[in-house]
């Protein structure tokens, strides 16, 4: 297996993604191409089958708050990770090194494996799940074509484009992501000619929308959205040609084209009368909406091919010399293969417990890296020092995580109900888990940090 992951002795080409960990990372893109990339990835057809978590469904799936309070806690949520997502593309750029190399730094080499095997862990979960609703959509199109075929033929897109990885965030700028603001547009001019109901109101329900007391819930399931993007960051923006370019990119260009998709989600889920398995319909029932609507589906591969590649990158933190190309075709093969014979329904709580592991990584990395030991520059080599430290701010983060929002894992959230029942916390509705963890991590990593400002193994 060993001979078969090893790369030849031939060099990446200049503009391209290099093979293995040991060659340079070259700076080849450029603002608006780093733009077309998260921009792309802001708009997903999870947006739209999702737009009702930012209502505050409860444990039936029924809304609880108006679309009104629900595109208020959207666009803030989504701001707020927009803003960390941008944090997390800084350290890519100014380093040259992917995102789980970059832990090397923050935790020690050796340590710095175990957020890489869970973020592998979850890369093929959520690859294997954009492959999943590609081929679920792709049906609602046309359903002449088998499932498996679909599952299939997105399967082979997505390997194809983590094989050039580059050149096909070049494609998106060029192409795709013309189509896709055509798409939008057509779609929200069509969407708002419909009798809209009252956005005041509670879909489905009627009720009135006096209360915006579970504000924070919706914000905290947009902010979320935006955070699951932070392990994959510096995977591409190591890329980027500036760290500005790298954070406003990141920072804006996803922010705004997520708002934009959530948006036209809540429209068309407030004209199902918030029936989350209709989403589609509104789409689908206009004028020319299939080919519209299609755009949508096709693109829906940069997010499994964001998925495999970083995937691949992050296995080259623990086998630095293993030929990410390699790697691309076996994962491209390995999701494509879950795909077909596995039901994700049950497995998306277990996926947003991992990570809501990176939430409060985040906040230790921004404050040890802009703040802390990052300023003289963290060691990246594969000797580095564990940092015990560090790993008990992550830890700090991740139970305020688990204190606010337990998740729905069976088993795992009812041990943190219980804990949380004994130590006498009663979360409050406007706590954000996402924003207070990332905080506690962030705070605990700059005391430690200050406490042990050499450079030891703990601090």
């Amino acid at each position: 297996m060993k001979s078969v992951l090893r790369a030849s002795r031939e060099a990446a080409p200049r503009d391209e993604a290099p093979y293995t960990l040991d060659e340079p990372a070259p700076k080849v893109l450029g603002f608006w191409d780093q733009s077309a990339f998260w921009a792309n990835l802001g708009v997903s057809l999870f947006a739209f089958s999702g737009a009702y978590t930012v209502l505050a469904p409860d444990e039936d799936g029924a809304a609880r708050l108006p679309v009104t309070a629900g595109i208020a806690a959207m666009v803030v949520g989504t701001v707020l990770g927009g803003l960390m997502l941008g944090l997390a593309a800084v350290p890519g750029a100014r380093t040259g090194r992917p995102a789980m190399v970059l832990l090397r730094g923050l935790f020690g080499a050796r340590l710095s494996y175990v957020p890489t095997a869970l973020n592998i862990v979850q890369l093929i979960g959520w690859g294997t799940f954009e492959l999943i609703v590609i081929a679920d959509a792709a049906r609602q199109l046309y359903d002449g074509v088998p499932r498996w075929a679909y599952a299939v033929a997105a399967g082979l897109l997505t390997t194809v484009l983590a094989i050039w990885p580059l050149g096909s965030v070049r494609l998106l700028r060029r192409y795709v992501t013309a189509a896709v603001m055509v798409a939008l547009v057509y779609f929200y001019v069509q969407l708002l000619r419909e009798p809209l109901p009252d956005l005041g109101l509670v879909p489905g329900s009627g009720s009135d929308a006096a209360s915006w007391s579970l504000f924070w819930v919706g914000a905290d399931a947009a902010l979320a959205v935006s955070i699951s993007w932070v392990p994959l960051a510096a995977d591409y923006t190591r890329h980027a040609r500036s760290a500005r370019g790298a954070f406003g990119a990141a920072t804006v260009a996803y922010a705004v084209t997520q708002i934009v998709a959530y948006v036209l989600g809540l429209l068309a889920l407030a004209l199902v009368a918030g029936n989350s398995a209709e989403v589609y319909s509104p789409f689908l029932g206009v004028t020319l909406g299939a080919w519209f609507f299609a755009v949508f589906v096709l693109r829906e591969a940069d997010q499994s091919f964001a998925n495999v590649y970083s995937t691949a990158v992050s296995i080259q933190n623990i086998v630095p010399r293993a030929d990410r190309r390699v790697l691309a075709v076996l994962l491209g093969a390995m999701i494509t293969g879950l795909a077909l014979v596995l039901d994700m329904g049950d497995y998306a709580g277990f996926l947003s417990l991992i990570g809501s592991l990176f939430v409060p990584m985040l906040g230790v990395l921004a404050v040890d890296f802009f703040l802390g030991r990052g300023r003289r520059g963290w060691d990246l080599s594969a000797a580095a020092p564990p940092r015990w430290g560090m790993i008990a701010a992550w830890a700090l983060g991740f139970v305020a995580y688990q204190l606010i929002n337990p998740g729905t894992v069976a088993g795992w959230s009812a041990w943190w109900t219980d804990l949380r029942d004994a130590l006498g916390f009663a979360p409050q509705t406007w706590m954000s888990a996402s924003l207070l963890s990332f905080l506690v991590a962030g705070l605990a990593a700059g005391v430690i940090g200050r406490l042990r400002p050499g450079r030891g193994t703990v601090g």
